[in-house]
C-alpha cells in the first residue's frame, strides 16, 4: 500500500472509530448507565489511536498495510479477554463457515500433490466424484484440457470448486490402464463429514471417530449408529480424541443419544439472559442397550468435554484416555463490517454435576495457556493438584473433579515408539505407503470379496514387504532397512490398512489401523466396568 493510499485511508479509519463511540452511546444506554466512565475511557483511547495512526502515516519509514495493522489491533483487543475470544479477519471467515456448516460446493475428493500430480486419496462418499467412479490412486493430469502437472493445492481448490450445477472436465490416469480417459463431473454440495470412521473392531465392539461438532454432526452420528446396529454391536468406543469442539447444541444432541432418562446434559451461565441455557435430555432419543466407553485426550475440548462430562456425571459410561483440554467457556460469533467477525466468550458451561472444567488462564498470556497443554508430565502434575481442585459427585456418588478438564476414569497414555526412520517415512510428502498400497490393490487380485475375511486371513508377507522396499528404492526414497525392520509390524499394518481403504473405503481402513492403537486396544479391556453402568441405568 502506498503512502498516498495510507493518507487517504486513515481519516476514514478515525471516522469509523468515532462512529463506533457514537453507536455505543446511542444503542447501549444500559451499558452506559451502568458504567458512566465508559464514554470517557473510549473517548481517550480512540483519540490516542487517532494519534498513533497519524504518526505512523507521517513518520513511518516504509509503506504501511493499514488492513494488517488494524487487524493486529483487533486481535490484541480480543486477546486481553480470554484465550478463546478472538477476532476473525474476513479472509479466514469463509473457510471457518464451510467447516462448521458441514458442506461446500465442488467435486468432492480428498487429494494430495504426489510427484507433481493431483492424486486422489479418496473420493468423498456420496459426492459427484464418488458417483463418477473416481478411485484412490487416480491421477488428475488435466483440468478443462489444461495440464495439471505441478499445480499447487490452492490452484486445485480454485479450479475444482465451484457453484452447484456447473461442470468441470478432468483427465484421469488410472493405475493399470495404459491410456488416460476424460470424465465430466457436475459440481454439487459436498459434505464435510464430522464422523471420521464408523466400523466394527470385533464381533461385538463398534467404534465411531468424531472429528468435530458441526451443523450435521447429530445426523451423521445417528447414521453411524444405524450402520453399527446392522452389524449387531453390543459395545461402543466413541472416540473424541483431538476433537476440539464446535456447536454447543450439537454436543447436547450427541450426549442425548446416550442418556435414556430425563436429565440435565449441560447448562450455561453468562451476563445476559440469552446466555443462560439448560439442555435437558429427551428419554425417547436416548439409548442404554449398549455399554459405552468415551475415549479422550488432551486435544479433546469444549463440545467433546460436554459429551464426556455428561456421560461421566450421569454414570452412563466409562471415560478412558488422558485428561482433556479444559475449555469450559462458550463463544458466540458476531458478524462485523466487511465480512470479518469476532468470537466472544459469552458464558461458562457446567456439566450435570455442576462442574466448571475450564483451566485457569491469565488474560493476555495465551502462550503459557497452550504451552501447558503439551507438557510431557502434564498428567502427573494434574494428579498432584487434584486435591486442590473442587470435588463433585456423579449420580452414583463417584468423585469427579472440576477446574481443569475431564479427568478420565481410566488413564491410558498414548504410546508411539516408532523409530525416527519410520516417522520420516510417514511424513514423506509423496506418501509412499499410500502410493504402493493403492497400486498393489489395483494390480493384484487378492482373492477376497468380503472385507471381514480379508481382515482376518490376509497378511502382508515378506514378498509384499520386499516389493514395498523395492518401490521405495525405485522412487528414490532414502531409507534404512535395518531401522525400518524394527517397526515392520507397524508398516505391515499400515500397508494392509491402505489396501483395505483402496478396495472397501475409509471405515475398513480404520478398522485395520486401529488394531495397533494402544489406547483403543487397552480401552476394550475395560468394558466389564462399563457394563456395570447398564445395570444402574436399568
Amino acid at each position: 500500500m502506498s503512502k498516498q493510499s495510507v493518507t487517504r485511508i486513515w481519516p476514514m479509519v478515525t471516522s469509523a472509530l468515532f462512529g463506533f463511540i457514537f453507536a455505543i452511546l446511542i444503542f447501549m444506554p444500559e451499558a452506559y448507565s451502568k458504567n458512566k466512565n465508559i464514554y470517557k475511557v473510549l473517548k481517550n483511547k480512540i483519540m490516542v489511536m487517532q494519534q498513533i495512526i497519524s504518526y505512523v502515516d507521517h513518520f513511518y519509514f516504509d509503506n504501511v498495510d493499514m488492513d494488517k495493522i488494524m487487524d493486529g489491533a483487533f486481535h490484541g483487543l480480543m486477546e486481553e479477554l480470554d484465550p478463546h475470544s478472538t477476532y476473525i479477519p474476513a479472509k479466514e471467515q469463509e473457510n471457518i463457515d464451510e467447516l462448521f456448516r458441514g458442506n461446500f460446493q465442488g467435486i468432492g475428493i480428498e487429494f494430495d500433490i504426489l510427484h507433481g500430480y493431483i492424486t486422489v486419496i479418496s473420493p468423498v462418499p456420496d459426492s459427484p466424484s464418488d458417483y463418477a467412479g473416481l478411485q484412490s490412486g487416480d491421477r488428475i493430469i488435466a483440468i478443462n484440457q489444461e495440464d495439471a502437472y505441478k499445480i499447487t493445492k490452492d490452484e486445485v481448490v480454485k479450479k475444482l470448486r465451484g457453484r452447484k450445477g456447473t461442470r468441470v472436465d478432468i483427465t484421469i490416469q488410472r493405475i493399470g490402464l495404459e491410456d488416460p480417459f476424460d470424465v465430466t463431473i457436475i459440481r454439487d454440495d459436498i459434505p464435510i463429514y464430522s464422523v471420521g470412521a464408523a466400523t466394527m473392531l470385533d464381533n461385538e465392539t463398534g467404534y465411531i471417530l468424531l472429528r468435530r461438532f458441526s451443523a450435521t454432526t447429530i445426523d451423521e452420528v445417528n447414521k453411524a449408529i444405524d450402520k453399527l446396529d446392522k452389524q449387531n454391536f453390543k459395545k461402543l468406543i466413541f472416540d473424541l480424541r483431538g476433537n476440539s469442539g464446535g456447536y454447543l447444541e450439537q454436543a447436547a444432541a450427541v450426549s442425548n443419544l446416550f442418556i435414556s432418562t430425563m436429565d440435565t446434559l449441560v447448562y450455561t451461565k453468562g451476563k445476559i439472559t440469552d446466555s443462560n441455557q439448560a439442555f435437558i435430555s429427551d428419554p425417547n432419543k436416548g439409548r442404554n442397550d449398549f455399554s459405552l466407553i468415551i475415549l479422550i485426550n488432551r486435544g479433546s475440548a469444549s463440545a467433546s468435554e460436554i459429551v464426556s462430562g455428561a456421560v461421566q456425571d450421569l454414570d452412563r459410561g466409562l471415560i478412558v484416555g488422558e485428561t482433556s483440554f479444559g475449555k469450559g467457556l462458550v463463544q458466540r460469533q458476531l458478524p462485523l463490517e466487511g465480512g470479518s467477525a469476532i468470537r466472544i466468550t459469552m458464558a461458562r458451561y457446567y456439566t450435570p454435576s455442576g462442574r466448571l472444567i475450564q483451566r485457569p488462564f491469565k488474560e493476555g498470556d495465551d502462550l503459557t495457556y497452550y504451552k501447558e497443554l503439551y507438557a510431557n508430565d502434564r498428567e502427573s502434575v494434574l494428579d498432584s493438584l487434584r486435591k486442590l481442585r473442587p470435588q463433585y459427585k456423579t449420580r452414583q456418588g463417584r468423585t469427579v473433579y472440576g477446574g481443569g478438564g475431564i479427568t478420565p476414569d481410566k488413564y491410558i497414555p498414548y504410546k508411539n515408539k516408532l523409530t525416527k526412520e519410520t516417522q520420516k517415512l510417514l511424513r514423506n510428502p509423496e506418501r509412499p505407503i499410500f502410493n504402493f498400497s493403492s497400486t498393489y490393490a489395483t494390480q493384484n487380485d487378492l482373492g477376497f470379496k468380503n472385507f471381514i475375511r480379508f481382515k482376518n486371513d490376509w497378511q502382508v508377507n515378506q514378498a509384499v514387504y520386499s516389493q514395498f522396499l523395492d518401490y521405495l528404492e525405485s522412487d528414490s526414497i532414502s531409507f534404512n532397512s535395518d531401522s525400518l525392520q524394527l517397526d515392520e509390524s507397524f508398516i505391515h499394518n499400515r500397508i494392509k490398512s491402505e489396501i483395505a481403504g483402496t478396495i472397501w473405503g475409509k471405515d475398513e481402513s480404520a478398522s485395520i489401523r486401529l488394531a495397533l492403537d494402544n489406547q483403543v486396544s487397552e480401552a476394550i479391556k475395560y468394558f466389564n466396568e462399563a457394563n456395570a453402568f447398564l445395570g444402574y441405568r436399568n
